[in-house]
């Protein structure tokens, strides 16, 4: 056997996949930001965002307008996922530039500062928690739970996770829960919902004012349903999804919950632009500071993140992942009831 075939004959030692705080320290090489790209993102997407706003008052033909509409809604989106990193500290630190602009950003799409972070970092430490308060995300119950809840807890459970109550998240989670909820439990602390729902009902009624009931629909009302239900939707379907896994506080593993109570929901890279890749759901919760550019690298250079448990936007992980209600533990899944 000649020299070339020894050295052929050599058994790779398989790689071992980090878990844990390991896994995590190795995911900290992608938690740097590119400041230029950082900013260019931020700026185009707002330029983009005010310029998709004004073709909607192009009302020679109500064409143009739904498709100017449609497209705010996504922008609206795009930036939301900026505005989200920004609050995560993954992007644009200590910029009082950045902050005016993530501000009013905030107060202009329904999710003042104040009560997006605190809801949503609550979200990040008890990721796949079993809960029936859903702070921060939707409640989860396990079954023998849920049958002990009475009548009226029962309906307010399956009215939080009723299809209607996610895609008319405009009015259930913005107005109502982000808003409304947060002002009447703390007018101190919430401030900024009040300016947020006095400035937005004004600029509603303004527009209806000066450009009637099509003006206010395709400029001001279409954008917000549309965004605020795709957010919603893709919050829902990033923690509640076919293989999911729930666990009590005593069982509980923040990398764990990363890698298999978040799922990577896979989409066409048009919607993977407009959503800022926050389909990779699984990488950011595995650390936050990523910047949502960096999020497809990190997954791409690291085997543990590779093998995700996947849904989609098709109609039917759609219906899939909307027909779970409940945790099983015996099953070890989630179920309908």
């Amino acid at each position: 056997m000649s020299m070339i075939a020894y050295q052929d004959i050599v058994e790779e030692e398989p790689v071992k996949l980090l878990t844990g705080k390991e896994l995590i320290l190795a995911s900290k090489k992608y938690a740097v930001e590119d400041r230029r790209k950082s900013w260019f993102y931020t700026l185009s997407t707002l330029v983009f965002l005010i310029l998709a706003f004004l073709g909607t008052a192009l009302d020679f033909h109500w064409a143009p307008q739904l498709f100017f509409s449609v497209v705010s809604g996504l922008f609206i989106v795009k930036f939301f996922v900026i505005y989200h990193d920004y609050l995560h500290g993954a992007i644009l630190r200590k910029s009082k530039v950045a902050d005016w602009i993530m501000t009013i950003f905030g107060i202009f799409v329904l999710a003042p500062k104040t009560i997006w972070k605190r809801t949503h970092d609550h979200h990040h430490q008890n990721n796949s928690k079993l809960s029936s308060g859903g702070i921060g995300s939707y409640p989860l119950v396990s079954r023998e739970k849920f049958y002990r809840l009475s009548s009226q807890q029962r309906f307010a459970y399956l009215a939080a996770r009723h299809p209607l109550t996610i895609f008319a998240g405009y009015v259930t989670l913005f107005i109502f829960d982000f808003n409304v909820s947060s002002l009447i439990k703390s007018p101190r602390n919430h401030w900024d919902s009040l300016v947020a729902l006095v400035l937005h009902f004004t600029i509603a009624g303004l527009i209806y004012y000066f450009g009637g009931l099509s003006a206010l629909f395709f400029s001001w009302l279409l954008p917000f349903i549309l965004a605020h239900g795709i957010g919603s939707y893709l919050f829902y379907a990033q923690h509640n999804f076919p293989g999911a896994t729930f666990a009590e506080n005593r069982d509980w593993d923040y990398a764990n919950a990363a890698i298999q109570s978040t799922s990577f929901l896979v989409m066409n890279p048009v919607m993977n632009w407009f959503t800022g890749n926050i389909g990779y759901h699984h990488v950011h919760h595995i650390n936050h500071r990523i910047p949502f550019y960096r999020l497809k690298e990190a997954m791409d250079e690291m085997p543990e993140l590779q093998a995700p448990t996947t849904t989609t936007l098709h109609p039917r992980d759609v219906v899939a992942c909307l027909k779970l209600k409940v945790w099983d533990p015996a099953k070890g899944e989630m179920v309908g009831l």
